[in-house]
């Protein structure tokens, strides 16, 4: 490696933009923001924040509100065109409404991004009550049915290697497992099913079941499908409906001419 390559290695070669995607992530996390406290989470002068923030909001990618700037409607068109490029979210919405059981249902479609579960669609079906995780948002795959879906189809070692930053888990119910052996023994049961179930362990007063997809294309990522319901109204023969209809939506999800078609 000559020096002027170890030298571009070394350093920012966007630093401009390497900001903007941190500023992004910011009001992603916590929103709005004044241009004073995006400052100082950057560590950049108010004027150097400024003018970044000018940028981004004549793109479209922030807005100016009343207590200072939050993620702007571009956002919102690049995360819908992102998860456009898979066939399966193409399709989803139809495969949802075509079936008796999951047009009812909250239905969503989440990938896995490091250790949690990113939600990219959602079928709101015809519930009053309004559950599941918003587009965009994340919950730890160790605890989130759809997560589990995901994890499904790796060994243990691999999945304690995905997880091993996570270990121990979040309590966020006092159902949630907390360490390695509880999710494996869980991953164990939903192989074995073919559907994973988050028994009130995410949310409390929720119930998840999920299927994994396999992707549709070479390069794809895995992703899962999952239903949200109220655990007050929920019952073994619901959780049982639920799952089958699940699996009939991935078969429909599954690309006729892959591998897994195949094996099928």
């Amino acid at each position: 490696m000559t020096d002027d390559q170890e030298d571009r290695t070394g350093r920012d070669p966007a630093p401009a933009v390497t900001r903007s995607i941190r500023l992004l992530d910011l009001l992603a996390q916590r929103a709005p923001l004044t241009l004073t406290e995006l400052a100082g989470e950057l560590g950049l002068a108010k004027s150097s924040t400024a003018n970044l923030c000018l940028a981004l909001e004549a793109s479209g990618m922030v807005e100016r509100v009343a207590h200072g700037y939050r993620l702007g409607r571009r956002t919102a068109e690049l995360g819908g065109a992102y998860a456009a490029q898979f066939q399966q979210v193409r399709e989803f919405y139809a495969v949802c409404d075509a079936s008796p059981v999951l047009r009812h249902e909250l239905v969503q479609v989440a990938m896995l991004d490091g250790a949690d579960a990113l939600y990219l669609a959602r079928h709101e079906g015809n519930g009053r009550v309004r559950l599941g995780t918003p587009l965009g948002s994340r919950l730890p795959a160790a605890l989130s049915a759809t997560g589990r879906a995901l994890l499904m189809g790796y060994d243990d070692a691999r999945v304690g290697e995905l997880l091993a930053d996570r270990v121990p888990f979040p309590r966020l119910t006092e159902n949630s497992p907390t360490d390695l052996a509880s999710l494996l023994e869980r991953l164990a049961e939903s192989r074995q099913r073919g559907w994973s179930l988050d028994a009130e362990e995410s949310y409390p007063g929720i119930v998840g079941v999920a299927v994994p997809l396999e992707p549709w294309a070479p390069g794809d990522p895995q992703l899962a499908l999952g239903v949200g319901m109220a655990a007050a109204a929920t019952d073994t023969a619901r959780i049982a409906r639920v799952a089958n209809a699940l699996v009939a939506a991935a078969e429909l999800l599954t690309n006729p001419f892959s591998a897994a078609a195949r094996r099928k």
